[in-house]
């Protein structure tokens, strides 16, 4: 029996039914093979090893191609597992999944590892990978696998096999000698790892992500198919450090989190002045392309959320509140347990459809684009807060625009050019447009999804700009546009967002009168630029390692004085600068004024006018500019000038011109 193999560019092939992938790539070509690590059957990533049993499209993935970094670090990970247990022998393995940018492996052993031995066990998986074992699968019965791993001691491969489901085979992949439990697949040999890895930190973990379940020892590392790769990727590790938002908010004195408000900020003067400047910027821009801004509820009946979907799709996120008056008696409960529920909203999408459902609305009114900085809150695991972030209580440049079907392709247009000129305004453009599809659990018919993502690609291919497809990575009821932006150490940011609903309108009863007298349902455009203010000011943050350009910046001048004699004018010049609405700071310390440009240097000031006896005398400031040499001086008025013209907001620099 035989069975057809279809290749990329169209041909086929007859083979032997249970022929293997990698007798299929040498028999087209020796050097091909050489370079082929895995591949594509039906559009399933599989081993080279596998058997091919009916007809189908093949294709073959090398190791210099983007989707074998995938295996490049799931095989590394095996061979982490492999190294530790020949230092350690006593050491449990337990799970070691791929993520982005890397990998990890826990580990339950008596002490846990320290940075001292990631050294030792990268020399160990150096000579792994040179050995060059094959990885091979086997299939085991469920018994078996459970027998075998606790004669090893390995208790947590245990549970692990327990918890696969029935219908699922027990896959074993050995590689020598040493074998695990893993869904694969892998590539040929573990010399197609490569010596471009690197293990970057340990941390504590719980089994399972349960605090009650035991800690395990967790080791980080990263791979690459080259060394150049890896190496750009450290640097760009160690610039990262180095501009963590979360460092640069203490030292800055911009804001903090604490234990007693998990994930929520506490924004401080210099730090809130950061977020008014992005807030009143979008603000503006939003004005004027026609928005109108409203505000909504944050508590509402858990039946409001009901009827939009999000209580049975994203209830675990909701903070959820029982709409009762506390019992205040000591020894009586706090809550009865038998009031109606309400839930802090997480997102403003369906109060804003209770806006347009008040009143008719025509097919002349449309579009109508609807916005709100409103506060939302998501109850997110605490293990994933993480600074600016991921938080729980966060405001987004949040907006809605409810248009006609035929209205679709100009509103799209209109907002994919104010992103961009937005993103501009802030620094970055760099950026990369991708169509999220229909995910596996939806809402709304699969017709309507469909004509969603058409309307939508579409509308995205009449603006100009490429895009690339995220397979069934939409919100559950919409297809979505992503914004993915490159800071200037190279790293991708998804800020903005575009997503095109029919369900929401559908389930929420909105509608208009349109030209024929019908009722129909609006099609509603959920769109976000700079997303959550708190995550992109972090992320502006860390991109600008905390020079923020002069219109963002807390404070934009500071007067530093040389000597006594010179303080009373330079408070004449603050109060000038601060009438010219520059936001100017006094500094008349009895300190050396290097002294002094260090440690505003240190706080990122763009600009210092330091004044002496002679500048007092002669009217004029010595100007010193973050992050050049030398300085210049000229009279204060025009310095004034100057200043005031260059901390103007970008939009407002372009309406002025």
């Amino acid at each position: 029996m035989s069975i057809k193999v279809t290749f990329p560019d169209g041909a086929v092939r007859e083979f032997p039914r249970g022929t293997t992938g990698t007798t299929v790539v040498e028999d087209i070509s020796k050097s091909l093979a050489k370079k082929t690590v895995a591949m594509r059957w039906n559009g399933v990533l599989s081993d080279l090893s596998d058997a091919l049993e009916e007809d189908g499209k093949i294709e073959f993935v090398t190791r210099d191609q983007p989707a074998a970094l995938e295996l490049i670090r799931h095989d590394a990970a095996h061979v982490l597992a492999e190294a530790v247990q020949e230092l350690w022998p006593s050491t449990q393995v337990t799970i070691g999944p791929v993520i982005e940018n890397g990998f990890y492996y826990d580990f339950a052993r008596d002490v846990p590892f320290g940075e001292d031995d990631l050294r030792a066990i990268e020399k160990k998986m150096s000579e792994i990978i040179e050995r060059g074992a094959a990885f091979t699968k086997e299939i085991w019965t469920r018994d078996e696998a459970k027998k075998v791993f606790a004669a090893k001691g390995e208790n947590f491969k245990v549970e692990l096999v327990d918890a696969i489901p029935a219908d699922q085979n027990i896959k074993i992949y050995k590689q020598g000698q040493w074998f695990d439990l893993c869904r694969g697949p892998h590539m040929r040999t573990t010399k197609d790892v490569g010596q471009a890895f690197k293990l970057t930190k340990v941390a504590g973990a719980y089994w399972r992500g349960d605090s009650n379940n035991p800690v395990l020892s967790r080791i980080y590392g990263t791979a690459f198919a080259t060394k150049e790769e890896l190496d750009a990727y450290l640097h760009m590790m160690e610039e990262a450090e180095k501009r963590d938002h979360r460092k640069l908010g203490r030292e800055l004195d911009l804001f903090h989190l604490q234990e007693e408000a998990q994930g929520s900020v506490f924004w401080h003067p210099k730090g809130f002045t950061i977020y008014n400047q992005m807030e009143a910027y979008i603000r503006r821009r939003l004005n004027g392309s026609g928005y109108v801004e409203v505000k909504t509820p944050q508590l509402m009946s858990s039946k409001f959320w009901e009827a939009s979907g999000h209580w049975g799709k994203y209830r675990e996120n909701m903070f959820v509140v029982p709409d009762e008056v506390p019992g205040t008696e000591e020894e009586g409960p706090v809550l009865s347990g038998k009031s109606d529920l309400m839930a802090l909203k997480p997102m403003n999408c369906p109060a804003h459809i209770q806006i347009f459902n008040q009143g008719i609305k025509s097919y002349r009114d449309l579009p109508i684009r609807m916005a709100e900085f409103g506060c939302c809150h998501r109850n997110e695991a605490h293990g994933a807060l993480h600074g600016l972030m991921r938080v729980r209580q966060m405001t987004q440049d949040d907006a809605h625009i409810f248009c006609r079907e035929d209205q679709i392709q100009a509103e799209t247009e209109h907002f994919v050019h104010l992103l961009y000129s937005v993103y501009k305004d802030m620094g970055f453009d760099q950026i990369v447009i991708k169509l999220a599809t229909r995910p596996e659990k939806f809402g709304g018919t699969i017709e309507r999804w469909d004509a969603a993502e058409k309307a939508l690609g579409d509308a995205l291919r009449a603006t100009g700009y490429d895009f690339e497809i995220a397979e069934g990575e939409g919100a559950f009821y919409a297809p979505k546009l992503e914004f993915h932006l490159k800071d200037a150490i190279g790293r991708s940011w998804q800020c903005g967002t575009l997503q095109l609903d029919y369900v929401l309108p559908e389930r929420l009863e909105a509608s208009y009168v349109a030209e024929d007298g019908s009722r129909q349902r609006p099609v509603m455009l959920h769109r976000a630029i700079l997303g959550s203010l708190e995550r992109f000011i972090g992320m502006m943050l860390e991109s600008y390692a905390g020079k923020l350009p002069t219109w963002l910046a807390p404070t934009q001048v500071v007067v530093a004085t040389i000597v006594s004699e010179a303080d009373e004018y330079a408070a004449k010049l603050v109060k000038q600068l601060k009438a010219a609405g520059i936001r100017a700071e006094l500094d008349t310390r009895n300190e050396k004024i290097n002294y002094k440009v260090r440690e505003h240097s240190m706080q990122k000031v763009p600009l210092m006018f330091v004044v002496g006896k002679r500048e007092a005398e002669e009217g004029t400031v010595s100007v010193r500019r973050l992050g050049t040499e030398g300085q210049k001086v000229v009279p204060s008025m025009d310095a004034i000038v100057e200043l005031m013209a260059e901390v103007q907001p970008p939009d407002l620099k372009r309406a002025a011109a």
